[in-house]
């Protein structure tokens, strides 16, 4: 990564140099010399994420994992290079979206770095009290999203989780009953996965994938051509946008 650094570096100065002689002020180079510092600043930037990145291996559960070198962006050095679906690892941002099972319309947005999204529940809640001045009675997550922590403290808000229970490491343990971990309020929770009621409103939650789909294969959020987490923030938000007025009846919209 140093090397990196020290060619954008060269390169900047030797742009800088052949501007400074006579003649050589026309736009085309001007706009060579804004590309290399950019790309001198970018990099830098990378160099900066490195300490941060190599916390992030060591914590990995995976051993092998934890070996890896690791990655950061030198297109967008606040992006996090993540593991794609197809396998390969690209710099990514972890768009968030937070859906009414019933209308399923888009009540709130985020953008993470985080691969994971174990700790996202939290925000994700903050973000639908700041738009809709209210939480949900409410939430359902996928297995992804679990976390001890983070449904205590849903549960601490008036918020009645319902997320999938993990499988227990040992076949025979029973993954309902309460754990050395556990507080009354998530025993609470793997109590009620057990029941009938909760299985159905997991099944439903499934929902809220269509509207995942629809904001990849129709607004073209399965790319993101901007840079930085407040653009990234301003496509989700205008994605959303749309997929909600496209939801909502035109009689509804003219009052």
């Amino acid at each position: 990564m140093k090397d990196y650094v020290k060619a954008a570096r060269k390169h900047l100065a030797a742009l800088k140099a052949e501007a400074a002689a006579p003649g050589h002020r026309d736009r085309h180079e001007a706009a060579q010399l804004r590309g290399a510092e950019d790309r001198r600043r970018r990099v830098e930037e990378a160099l900066a994420k490195m300490p941060e990145a190599e916390a992030i291996k060591r914590r990995q559960n995976d051993p092998k994992d934890r070996k890896k070198e690791p990655r950061v962006s030198t297109t967008d050095p606040q992006a996090r290079v993540m593991k794609m679906g197809d396998g390969g690892f690209r710099p990514a941002y972890n768009l968030q979206i937070s859906t009414d099972v019933d209308s399923r319309l888009i009540v709130g947005v985020g953008v993470s770095t985080a691969g994971s999204d174990a700790r996202l529940a939290r925000p994700a809640l903050d973000d639908i009290e700041r738009r809709t001045g209210d939480l949900p009675e409410e939430l359902l997550i996928d297995g992804g999203f679990v976390s001890i922590e983070q449904i205590d403290a849903a549960e601490g808000r008036g918020v009645t989780v319902f997320a999938p229970v993990p499988t227990p490491r040992k076949s025979t343990a029973d993954p309902h009953a309460r754990k050395k971990e556990d507080t009354d309020r998530t025993a609470a929770w793997r109590a009620r996965m057990e029941t009938d009621e909760a299985k159905d409103l997991q099944a439903r939650a499934a929902t809220a994938e269509t509207t995942n789909a629809d904001l990849r294969c129709r607004r073209g959020l399965d790319r993101l051509l901007v840079r930085g987490p407040h653009k990234v923030t301003s496509v989700l938000l205008w994605g959303a946008l749309a997929y909600n007025l496209l939801r909502v009846p035109l009689a509804t919209l003219l009052g």
